[in-house]
């Protein structure tokens, strides 16, 4: 988690907060203004983590709740991983925090100058945190060095692409020509001569884009389809960096 602090200098181009070696030095989450071609942005630098075994005190503990509270605010968590540690159990924890929150999240891996590089250092890099935070690989991945500015100024579009998919409504029209086409592609599962039949889908909400799926029997929707659903949603629109939800309810076919 360190060089959050560090990042949101480089960007205000301030000493607006403390900046230390120390992981955990920022104690409390801190608001701060910041205005650019790309948009207007509030960041959050959220109280710095240290790992479990050094959790000794009750300021440690208040920091994971503001870290909490930072998440709730937040419409996008950027999610910091030190190049040199790579994904550490706390990341993981957080990660975790942040999906279910059901947030925006772009994984952003600093010190990366400080990384001895060839071909395929990138790509096994993001494989390794794919691997580690597997239910994040709707998330992009982002290099940078907070310390020399590296790609920092890239950030920007990411986090209003992301924030974009985030709080996308789709039609129910359009919705339903995805899906429909999708069960034209792979049938539903079928489970002892009973066959799942999708009757139609529509959207309930955004951050995260919630969608309704009515289906005749509950019990053979099973997860791998629903995931398919969610995969080929992905395909058509998009929706880098979001969390998908969805909800199944069962209703009687029309006669």
């Amino acid at each position: 988690m360190h060089g959050k602090s560090s990042l949101i200098n480089k960007i205000l181009g301030t000493n607006r907060v403390i900046v230390s070696d120390i992981p955990g030095t920022t104690r409390d989450a801190t608001d701060s203004y910041y205005e650019n071609q790309e948009g207007k942005y509030i960041f959050i630098d959220t109280a710095g983590l240290r790992r479990k075994n050094k959790i000794k005190d009750d300021i440690e503990r208040y920091s994971i709740i503001r870290t909490m509270f930072a998440i709730e605010r937040a419409d996008v968590c950027l999610m910091m991983i030190d190049a040199l540690e790579g994904v550490t159990d706390q990341d993981t924890k957080i990660a975790g925090e942040a999906h279910e929150a059901g947030k925006g999240i772009i994984i952003v891996v600093n010190k990366w100058d400080q990384i001895e590089k060839d071909d395929s250092t990138i790509e096994k890099f993001k494989k390794d945190v794919y691997q580690k935070l597997a239910y994040l690989n709707y998330a992009p991945i982002i290099f940078i060095s907070a310390k020399t500015g590296q790609r920092v100024n890239k950030l920007f579009s990411m986090i209003n692409e992301v924030a974009k998919f985030n709080s996308m409504r789709i039609s129910t029209g359009m919705l339903n020509d995805v899906i429909n086409e999708a069960i034209a592609i792979t049938q539903p599962p079928t489970d002892k001569g009973r066959v799942l039949k999708i009757l139609y889908v529509t959207q309930a909400s955004t951050k995260p884009p919630t969608f309704v799926i009515f289906v005749n029997n509950k019990e053979i929707f099973h997860f791998s389809y629903e995931r398919y659903l969610v995969n080929h949603i992905r395909k058509e629109f998009g929706m880098t960096g979001t969390p998908i939800r969805i909800i199944v309810r069962e209703k009687q076919e029309d006669m």
